[in-house]
């Protein structure tokens, strides 16, 4: 697979920021040929090598467990809420009972899983979303990878995300653990021993379902929204091409991509994020169970909050895994083009 994988990305229509130099020269005018040659020599790895992706792994790695762990206290609210509307109400009486009863410092429960979980996680979200992307443009050709390219983001960030998932799931059940149980362990030293003791390895896995149900439809949203509002940008409103634009330009159109997506990540998602809390609340419930006693209008509590965390975590996330790709001088490809074989099929000029 590795061998395929590297092949692919050579060749493919993302995964090669100089595609159109490579394919049609002589459509190219000599100005972009002589920049991409120049720009070829700046990279301090090749695309789709085990540097490359081992920097990515990094960049996923600092993006999801910085911004994670830098809004727990909203995080912790906002589990709350779900478990407890009753009590914690909204956003701001939440964080009113919870400093009433605990103090400030208890904003900061279960920040040590959610930094080591996360971080995990973003290895994997963003290192396999790089490789399957590589991988299924590759299967689908370039042609059909540029026609269906929303329908490849969605299949590629949905299978990055499953494995992402499984490396998630256990410092996940310990982070919400924490944060919902009042007298439940404080620190992840204590609360991980004592999951294993209580239920086995099992217990740190029984949300994963759920949890897919959470984080694939988010990812999914996240990705594919990500990416064709960065081509949307550069196409509609930036003043000119990617190529033109300076790295810190370019940073900011990734942020602004960032936010943009971030509605329909936390609507597809919510529900089963509130289930995944109240599992984790409710020992030896189920999915089916949660979803029943929630009803319909339950599943939404917490959304507003959530809607604010995400907002800020998913901008931040693209931006500082642009900003090590920049910081390492890893390739950028640009937003894709029509491959001109295509062109002349359809007659566009």
């Amino acid at each position: 697979m590795s061998n395929s994988v590297v092949t692919a990305s050579r060749n493919n229509l993302f995964g090669n920021p100089f595609f159109t130099t490579a394919k049609c020269e002589s459509n190219i005018s000599p100005t972009r040929s002589i920049a991409a040659a120049a720009g070829d020599s700046d990279y301090s790895c090749e695309f789709g090598s085990a540097k490359y992706y081992a920097f990515c792994g990094l960049g996923g790695l600092l993006s999801c467990g910085i911004t994670h762990t830098a809004v727990v206290p909203l995080d912790m609210v906002k589990c709350r809420i779900q478990v407890n509307p009753g009590k914690y109400g909204g956003i701001v009486k939440g964080f009113k009972v919870t400093i009433a009863e605990e103090g400030t410092r208890a904003l900061a429960k279960g920040w040590a899983p959610t930094f080591f979980g996360y971080s995990m996680q973003g290895v994997c979200k963003f290192g396999f979303y790089e490789a399957f992307k590589i991988l299924y443009t590759g299967m689908l050709g370039e042609e059909n990878a540029y026609l269906w390219r929303t329908s490849l983001y969605l299949a590629v960030s949905a299978s990055a995300e499953f494995f992402a998932d499984i490396a998630l799931c256990p410092m996940e059940a310990v982070k919400v653990r924490i944060q919902t149980h009042p007298g439940w362990s404080t620190t992840l030293r204590e609360g991980l021993p004592r999951i294993l003791k209580d239920e086995g390895t099992l217990g740190l896995y029984k949300e994963l379902v759920p949890l897919w149900a959470r984080q694939i439809p988010y990812t999914m949203m996240k990705f594919a929204c990500f990416e064709r509002t960065v081509e949307a940008l550069y196409k509609f409103v930036v003043p000119k091409p990617r190529s033109e634009c300076s790295k810190s330009e370019q940073l900011v159109v990734t942020f602004a991509a960032g936010y943009i997506a971030v509605v329909f990540c936390a609507i597809v998602s919510h529900p089963a994020d509130t289930i995944v809390s109240k599992l984790n609340q409710n020992k030896g419930s189920n999915f089916l169970d949660v979803a029943k006693s929630l009803g319909l209008l339950g599943m939404w509590k917490g959304l507003f909050p959530r809607i604010i965390m995400i907002g800020t975590l998913t901008a931040l996330q693209w931006f500082i895994y642009d900003s090590v790709k920049v910081a390492f001088r890893l390739p950028r490809p640009p937003p894709p083009e029509m491959p001109e074989s295509l062109k002349r099929k359809l007659g566009v000029n």
